[in-house]
C-alpha cells in the first residue's frame, strides 16, 4: 500500500477554528468569573466578623490587596522563608524633575578615546603645518631640492636657448658676409 494509504489519516484533517465572537464570550466568561471570586473573598472577610480583621481593612484595604497579590506569587518555600537576595539592586525609577540633564555627561570609554584622538589629530596637524613634525621637515628638504633640480633645469635650458641663438645668429652673419663677397 503506498504511503498515507487512505484518504484523511490523522495528519492534515480538517481544522475547527473558532470565531472571533466565540473567543470574546469567553474572554468576558472569565472575566466574570473573576469578579465574583473577587467579590466572594471580600464578602467572607467581612463575614467572619473578627474585629482584628476588620479594623486592618478598614486601616488600609489597598495594602492588603498588594499582600495577598504578593503571597499569591510566592511559590513554595518562599512562602515559608522570608530571603531577599541581598546582590539585587531594585531599579529607582526618577522624576522627569529630578534628571540632572545640565551636568557633565560621563562618556563611554569609546567616545572618550574617539574625541583624543580627533584632538590628537588636530594637534599633529597644527605642528605640521608649522613645520615642527619629522615628516614635516623631510617634505620642505625634498621640496628645497626639487626647487635647485628645477631651477639648474630652466637656467641650462636658458643657457642652451641663448647657445642656439648665438649659433644661428653667428651662422647667419658668415651666410651674410659670404654673399656680400
Amino acid at each position: 500500500m503506498p504511503k498515507g494509504g487512505r484518504k484523511g489519516g490523522h495528519k492534515g484533517r480538517a481544522r475547527q477554528y473558532t470565531s472571533p465572537e466565540e473567543i470574546d464570550a469567553q474572554i468576558q466568561a472569565e472575566k466574570q468569573l473573576a469578579r465574583e471570586e473577587e467579590e466572594q473573598e471580600e464578602g467572607g472577610d467581612g463575614a467572619a466578623g473578627d474585629p482584628k480583621k476588620e479594623k486592618k481593612s478598614l486601616e488600609s484595604d489597598e495594602s492588603e490587596d498588594e499582600e495577598d497579590d504578593y503571597q499569591q506569587k510566592r511559590k513554595g518555600v518562599e512562602g515559608l522563608i522570608d530571603i531577599e537576595n541581598p546582590n539585587r539592586v531594585a531599579q529607582t525609577t526618577k522624576k522627569v524633575t529630578q534628571l540632572d540633564l545640565d551636568g557633565p555627561k560621563e562618556l563611554s570609554r569609546r567616545e572618550r578615546e574617539e574625541i583624543e584622538k580627533q584632538k590628537a589629530k588636530e594637534r599633529y596637524m597644527k605642528m605640521h603645518l608649522a613645520g615642527k613634525t619629522e615628516q614635516a621637515k623631510a617634505d620642505l628638504a625634498r621640496l628645497a631640492i626639487i626647487r635647485k633640480q628645477r631651477e639648474e633645469a630652466a637656467r641650462k635650458k636658458e643657457e642652451e636657448r641663448k647657445a642656439k641663438d648665438d649659433a644661428t645668429l653667428s651662422g647667419k652673419r658668415m651666410q651674410s658676409l659670404s654673399l656680400n663677397k
